[in-house]
């Protein structure tokens, strides 16, 4: 019954309705659904009202959603005395849900709608995204085996209801007089499964990936309770890409030509006995109206969202495995299978959701606003990059958030090993390396979402070539790439501390972008760097990172421009760790970040003595802002070193504090409350330093003039100056200033300039959340 909204809205003109919501409803939804305090409810397919009344009624505040006007106009006349409802013309299916609650739903209930819904698994995920912690979903619908069979396109049978309520973690099956009610929580997994041994004729086949015009995956819900591509047996003689047509087309009614389908790659595994191969066949442009030729196999046929795969519930495994082959990390927890990549181009496909349009929209008018974006150019990548695109395993909301560093690769949930970078930080890296059109940028770090915002940036004229040391990395930037991307992107497998000098455009690179934490700076960085070209670097120092923006003059590096910000740690050989000793038996852990290690003698002992207190005389108010204070005491403080402490630690009150060690004495920065209040922006802290051992007076009073110092000399004019010169450079040829050695780099702060109030100090961006 697949209906237009013009067609349902004269269904609700013409005076009918549907089955009218009867005791045993009201009853159930009482019971399993009670109202908390400040309980809203959606519900969606309202109809003439007769839910939306009912939640009113037990406490939810309600947004009846329909998208006939017939049904709204009916239900607003029919409950206008109903307080605490909201009635929006709305279609679930299609529309962006921008005018529904920001802040979420308690509870969601489709009533005699879920039949007509075409992609129904899309639509719940969609929903269940706008439930509140602890939310539930209540699906209301006729069943087969008690409806007419004249009537049967308005009811499900036991196969469709099992794929409604596949992935989600608790599921509740309740009678309504003949009616299923369904109520479900906790969406959120996957699971790959096999079905029997496979026939031996069967062992080479092909799998069809298409996408919509919203860029949504066609799976289907097979008869054996599992989502499926198209696909199946390569026939005698029959290419990959002709049998992945073929499928389409017996199974889905659905038509594409040969040349529009790719071969990505092989994939094998073993399948009890039986060797299973997989051709995966991208087909790009497709034709004709969806059907279901094949009942017998197939219950039906949804676009799927691709980051909802991971919440879908059972996924035939060579399926999972072809979907993580086309857009990688999209089903995460996979066994490995064996890949063979093919060589054949396959073009980037179009299609996103115009809610995408609009997030995107939103995020990068946020940005602009606060600052990141100035050019024209970089506004415009914020503007037109399909971010969501290279980063498909994240929610549109999550993808198009302006302060949202999102996760893309982790050796556990504590360790990440790669993330794309919060989308102001891509913009202030972009901003800071003065890319102009026709550029070639080299971006050392790869993760795919930076490197076309860059290439859109430096135009159809330029390139830009990502390295990365991780083979699955660039994997990863290379399908995506191919998906969504400029075709302006090259990545490279190797380590980023190297270069990629094959690639080297004459004169050098025409900007250089480091996207993880970097200890040291590499020689080749600035050797491929051409002379008055920048290359923007977040950089350690004394453990503290800022993104910095270098020029290269000769062969020193002027620093520009610093932001405060946060990467994932290096993993090429140049990646450090740095030395430390746990004391007070692993209570405190000292780390040395830069440098040699301080002399750790007696420092067990000292923690055992008393605690020696001094205050700085600094009072700040509110939420303060001291980052040039971190580097200001990592490059002028001799001993200076970083404590961590465990939770609940008496010895050193804060989890991670700056200190310095001499002679047998530990110091570190700390505060201390000195004014209480309700409001945060009004208290008032002093810093403070705490100080233990036979030198702990000296000691704390040695930290405390710096503190002093740099509230009296610094804190006002930001960043100094700073030049970074060769390693090896003499003490004589360098300018006058405080030195922070690297193994392939000198560093020299000009702090004392900062005192002088002629020379203007270097632009600073400063952003205190990463």
């Amino acid at each position: 019954m697949a209906y237009t909204r013009a067609e349902w809205s004269e269904h609700y003109d013409g005076g009918r309705g549907f089955r009218r919501l009867g005791d045993v409803e009201r009853d159930l939804l009482a019971e399993h659904a009670p109202a908390p305090e400040g309980g809203r409810a959606l519900d969606v397919g309202c109809g003439t009202g007769d839910m939306s009344a009912y939640l009113a009624s037990l406490g939810y505040t309600v947004d009846g959603i329909d998208f006939a006007e017939g049904a709204l106009q009916r239900a607003v006349a029919e409950h206008a005395e109903v307080p605490g409802v909201r009635w929006l013309c709305l279609d679930v299916e299609h529309d962006d849900l921008a005018g529904l609650a920001e802040d979420g739903y308690d509870l969601i209930v489709l009533r005699l709608a879920i039949a007509f819904i075409r992609d129904r698994a899309r639509v719940l995920r969609r929903l269940s995204a706008l439930l509140r912690q602890g939310g539930l979903l209540v699906i209301i619908t006729p069943v087969a085996e008690h409806t007419p069979a004249k009537r049967r396109d308005i009811a499900l049978d036991d196969a469709e209801l099992a794929a409604l309520t596949d992935g989600f973690e608790n599921v509740a099956r309740y009678d309504a007089e003949g009616l299923a009610v369904l109520a479900l929580r906790g969406s959120g997994s996957f699971r790959a499964q096999e079905k029997g041994r496979p026939e031996p004729q069967a062992v080479f086949g092909a799998a069809a990936v298409i996408t919509d015009a919203a860029g949504r995956v066609l799976l289907g819900r097979s008869t054996r309770g599992m989502w499926e591509v198209p696909g199946g047996r390569i026939d005698g003689s029959e290419a990959a890409a002709a049998a992945a047509v073929r499928e389409l087309f017996e199974e889905t009614g659905l038509t594409a030509q040969v040349e529009d389908a790719h071969l990505v790659t092989i994939l094998h595994d073993d399948r009890v006995d039986v060797r299973r191969v997989t051709a995966v066949v991208r087909i790009v442009r497709w034709d004709g109206e969806l059907g279901l030729p094949e009942p017998d196999k197939f219950v039906r046929w949804e676009w799927v969202d691709l980051n909802t795969l991971a919440s879908l519930g059972t996924i035939f495994a060579p399926t999972a495995h072809t979907l993580d082959a086309v857009w990688p990390g999209v089903l995460p927890g996979l066994e490995p299978v064996h890949s063979y990549p093919c060589a054949s181009a396959v073009p980037p496909v179009p299609g996103e959701p115009p809610e995408a349009v609009r997030l995107r929209k939103r995020m990068a008018d946020l940005v602009i606003s606060k600052g990141w974006a100035p050019s024209p150019r970089v506004q415009a990548a914020l503007h037109e990059v399909a971010r969501h695109r290279l980063i498909p395993e994240v929610s549109l909301a999550v993808a198009y958030h302006d302060n949202l560093a999102v996760e893309t690769v982790c050796e556990s949930p504590k360790a990440v090993l790669r993330s794309v970078s919060a989308a102001w930080l891509h913009a202030d890296m972009a901003e800071q390396g003065r890319l102009e059109p026709g550029m070639t940028v080299l971006e050392v770090g790869s993760g795919g979402a930076n490197a076309e915002f860059l290439a859109h940036i430096v135009g159809p004229r330029g390139r830009v070539v990502t390295v990365d040391i991780d083979p699955y990395v660039v994997h990863r930037t290379r399908r995506l790439g191919a998906e969504a991307g400029s075709g302006r992107v090259t990545a490279v497998l190797g380590d980023g501390g190297l270069g990629a000098s094959e690639h080297v455009p004459g004169g050098g690179f025409g900007a250089i972008m480091i996207t993880h934490n970097a200890y040291d700076l590499a020689p080749a960085w600035r050797e491929q760097l051409a002379q008055g070209a920048r290359l923007v670097v977040p950089l350690e120092m004394g453990g503290y990172t800022r993104s910095l923006a270098l020029v290269r003059r000769g062969d020193v590096l002027h620093c520009e421009h610093w932001t405060y910000c946060g990467f994932v740690g290096d993993r090429g050989a140049a990646a450090r760790t740095a030395p430390s000793i746990a004391l007070a038996d692993g209570e405190v852990t000292v780390r040395w970040e830069d440098g040699e290690p301080g002399d750790p003698t007696g420092l067990e002992q000292a923690l055992r003595g008393p605690r020696h207190e001094l205050g700085t005389g600094l009072v700040v108010q509110g939420t303060f802002n001291f980052e040039t204070l971190q580097i200001y005491a990592a490059t002028v403080l001799p001993g200076f070193c970083r404590l961590t402490a465990r939770t609940g630690s008496e010895l050193v009150t804060r989890q991670d504090a700056a200190a310095m060690v001499s002679d047998g004495s530990l110091a570190y920065l700390t505060y201390r409350i000195v004014e209480d209040t309700p409001d945060p922006a009004d208290r008032l802290s002093e810093f403070f330093i705490h100080a233990y051992g036979p030198t702990a007076g000296a000691l704390a009073q040695r930290f405390a003039d710096c503190v002093r110092t740099w509230d009296e000399q610094v804190r006002e004019s930001g960043y100094p100056p700073m030049t970074i010169h060769p390693a090896g450079t003499p003490d004589a040829l360098l300018p006058p200033g405080d030195v922070l050695d690297k193994p392939s780099a000198r560093l020299v702060f000009a702090w004392s300039v900062l005192a002088d109030p002629d020379p203007a100090p270097p632009l600073v961006h400063l952003h205190t959340t990463t």
